[in-house]
């Protein structure tokens, strides 16, 4: 079994302070990607550093205090990459990585941003992923794209539907972006084996949201289609603190 964990921890030494890599050892992950780091490794306070045992990489924005990713594996990857499009590539966006057996990616999809301000960017971003994915598909591999893709795809994935119709995450664009990818011959991991509402990953830290479980889920496993057989479990880790989203775990066989 190997699992896979994404957690966008909304700054990684706010994180490393509030408990991070305590519960990492405690969950024990062979692969943990997070998103949204905010930080250059040469940052990472020294008594503040991951477990033993895991192989850091790091793909941060150009930009400092902004975006970001960064995976940490107990299995060394056959190779490294980065998405391959210089404006992704430059806010640190994508790592791409080959474990053998299947090509994990960790991406931190763009918001669209109020007033639809990056709605384009958000959208072009999706198209190249989607055919990123497609690509490494044809060639015959395996795909697991994990992350923060910032896009509640159906009505039951935000607790608000109605008062979020053009809201950033839920604008039509974006679910319809979600939608091609699926049609594209990928799975969403989580409602594949889940099909309730009242499941998600993200809470505002406004109004006791997270207490009142009024939230959204952003973050996914999908894997492609030939891959799911083996995919065992798929699960939200909605009591872990320490960011405004929370972690989300495949389990693969």
């Amino acid at each position: 079994m190997t699992t896979l964990f994404s957690w966008n921890v909304n700054g990684i030494r706010a994180a490393l302070r509030n408990g991070f890599a305590e519960w990492m050892a405690e969950a024990g992950p062979d692969v943990l990607c997070i998103q949204e780091v905010r930080a250059f490794p040469n940052q990472i306070e020294p008594e503040l550093t991951i477990p033993p045992g895991y192989h850091a990489i790091w793909h941060p924005a150009k930009k400092g205090g902004y975006a970001g990713t960064a995976t940490f594996t107990k299995i060394e990857p056959a190779s490294v990459d980065v998405m391959g499009v210089a404006e992704f590539d430059d806010e640190g966006r994508v790592q791409v990585m080959d474990f053998g057996e299947f090509v994990l990616i960790n991406a931190y999809f763009p918001n669209s941003q109020p007033e639809r301000a990056r709605i384009d960017f958000k959208v072009a971003f999706c198209d190249a992923m989607r055919k990123l994915c497609s690509r490494l598909v044809r060639k015959g591999r395996h795909v697991v794209l994990c992350g923060d893709y910032n896009i509640a795809h159906t009505e039951i994935d935000l607790a608000r539907p109605k008062e979020n119709e053009d809201s950033a995450g839920f604008r039509p664009e974006e679910r319809e972006a979600m939608t091609k990818f699926l049609a594209a011959g990928f799975v969403d991991t989580f409602r594949h084996f889940n099909k309730e509402p009242g499941h998600y990953t993200w809470w505002s830290y406004r109004g006791g949201a997270r207490r009142k479980n009024v939230g959204w889920r952003l973050d996914y496993h999908c894997v492609d289609q030939a891959l799911m057989p083996r995919v065992v479990e798929a699960r939200i880790l909605a009591d872990v603190m320490g960011s405004d989203h929370c972690p989300v775990a495949l389990t693969i066989q």
